[in-house]
């Protein structure tokens, strides 16, 4: 199968031998595949068959990514994609694709190729023509930015990078232990990608088909309090998407920052998701 694992490929065998309906979890920069573990139990409790494929490459373990991070380095938006069509067509059905921050964008890149049944994006990272820049979006990518080398690099945070960027509605306990058990270092190159989409003629490769009529449902959720996506461009992403014939709806979850999917309040989040799922691409 190509770029597939063989965890992967073990992942979609299953889902496809079990006669219910595929969640795929797209996870986004500086986490693992494995961070999406408590919601794939979840949706699998909830009759779904979930698999969460990685980024090409990516480390199996957090110990080992952070002891590699050159493994993480020049992974580029489309790359990536890519290797999520390619287990998504591995699937007997359409599936559902749930993605976060940048797995979030590339949740949209997907949706724009009709293969979906229905998308959940979270906290989704900006595509093209998604203009608000805040401030807070700035500094929280500040680490990579401010250096173009980080380019072609993986690059990790510091604690208080990723308690202004992620953990900035935690306490320190919280954000600390998600930090230390769930950080990993990320690929530089799709923050600039992002970064400068708009002054691309040619759309760059964080351009999204909103207008596909066969894009299907897609929610948009965003946290309140994220400094690293501000409800500014979930709130921009959902104006362009509503222009779509298809159902398109955005939730803001109040006081939440970036770690709304990982952190103790992710069941919130999890059932805003899993009940738009539950409507529009129900389980077989």
């Amino acid at each position: 199968m190509g770029t597939l694992t063989e965890r992967e490929q073990l992942e979609i065998t299953r889902a496809n031998e079990s006669g219910r309906r595929p969640v795929v979890f797209v996870h986004g920069l500086w986490l693992l595949a494995s961070s999406w573990d408590p919601w794939r139990e979840y949706f699998e409790d909830n009759g779904y068959a979930a698999l969460a494929p990685g980024w090409p490459d990516d480390p199996d373990t957090v110990a080992e990514a952070r002891e590699h991070p050159e493994a993480f380095a020049r992974k580029m938006v489309q790359q990536v994609t890519d290797h999520y069509l390619e287990a998504i067509d591995a699937l007997d059905t359409a599936p559902v694709v749930i993605g976060h921050s940048f797995g979030g964008l590339i949740a949209q890149k997907i949706a724009g190729t009709g293969v979906a049944a229905a998308t959940v994006s979270i906290d989704n990272a900006p595509f093209k023509g998604v203009l608000p820049l805040p401030a807070s979006a700035l500094k929280s990518a500040a680490p990579v930015l401010s250096n173009p080398a980080n380019a072609g690099r993986g690059v990790s945070l510091t604690w208080e990078q990723y308690r202004y960027g992620w953990a900035n509605n935690l306490d320190e306990d919280e954000g600390r232990r998600l930090y230390d058990t769930l950080h990993v270092p990320a690929a530089g190159v799709p923050l600039f990608q992002a970064a400068f989409a708009n002054f691309n003629p040619f759309g760059g490769e964080t351009q999204v088909d909103s207008k596909n009529p066969a894009r299907g449902p897609l929610l948009i959720i965003g946290g309140e309090k994220d400094h690293t996506v501000p409800p500014a461009i979930t709130n921009a992403s959902y104006k362009i998407q509503a222009k779509n014939p298809g159902v398109t709806e955005l939730v803001t979850i109040p006081n939440r920052g970036h770690t709304l999917t990982i952190d103790s309040g992710w069941r919130e989040v999890a059932d805003e998701a899993l009940a738009f799922v539950q409507q529009h691409a129900p389980t077989a």
